[in-house]
């Protein structure tokens, strides 16, 4: 209860600055996007993530990356991790940056957020109405053709859904699947996040501190190489077994 109380006038200054950076890289990405092209976008868009992600310091928390192998830049990479919270995505965006992640994405967060939207809108991910499975069909295969042909990365989280304790929830495997169909020259790149949902240990407000969020990334799988069931039992298994729920 008393690290809860600490956490207030923490988590009103993190909320603040969080709520600051979408709303200036907001106009960033408008202007580096209309003026300048992708590139500058993409830029504008790192630049969003570090300072997102910078946010947690207030916090007194870190955040860290590990590779156990080196990924090839220019060969199309889809990232699969489990999802804990929203931090995940700005984790990811920053640490993996010069792969040119993209995202499959909820519909939802392609409107009335800040910086969210536009970038999920204009930066080559997919939104998927969950409810439509017709929907999400084209809007993946669109993305798996995209990374085939640019050598981009896309991040999808087939929990569907956040944890809220880090234990992993049910991996669905439809999205990766249709994405592998369609860029059969990926490679599949687990990875595990940690830690990640203990700023939200308390919910929404306040947030949890003295956190330290991991990403691990593990041996990349080449589609080419495997059965897709196989290939999917052993990413998942990659993910999960990596899962620290005490760390």
């Amino acid at each position: 209860m008393i690290q809860k109380i600490i956490s207030i006038p923490f988590s009103i200054l993190a909320y603040l600055l969080f709520i600051f950076y979408l709303c200036v890289f907001h106009v960033i990405q408008v202007v580096a996007l209309r003026l300048f092209g992708y590139e500058a976008h993409k830029k504008s868009v790192d630049g969003l993530n570090f300072f997102l992600l910078s946010v947690i310091y207030v916090l007194f928390s870190t955040a860290r990356i590990r590779f156990k192998s080196e990924l090839p830049q220019g060969k199309p990479m889809i990232f699969v991790a489990n999802h804990q919270g929203i931090f995940d995505i700005m984790t990811m965006g920053w640490f993996l940056r010069k792969y040119h992640p993209k995202y499959v994405s909820k519909i939802e967060l392609g409107k009335n957020i800040p910086s969210v939207s536009f970038n999920l809108r204009n930066g080559h991910s997919v939104l998927i109405d969950r409810k439509d499975p017709r929907q999400a069909l084209p809007a993946l295969k669109k993305m798996g053709e995209y990374i085939q042909s640019t050598g981009h990365s896309v991040v999808i989280y087939p929990e569907g859904t956040r944890s809220r304790d880090g234990r992993p929830g049910t991996f669905a495997n439809n999205g990766l699947k249709i994405l592998c169909k369609y860029a059969p020259d990926a490679l599949v790149v687990p990875i595990t996040i940690n830690n990640s949902w203990r700023i939200f240990r308390y919910g929404g407000f306040p947030f949890g501190m003295g956190n330290r969020i991991s990403l691990t990334v593990h041996e990349p799988l080449a589609v080419k190489e495997y059965e897709f069931n196989e290939l999917f039992e052993k990413t998942e298994q990659a993910i999960v077994n990596d899962i620290r729920l005490m760390s």
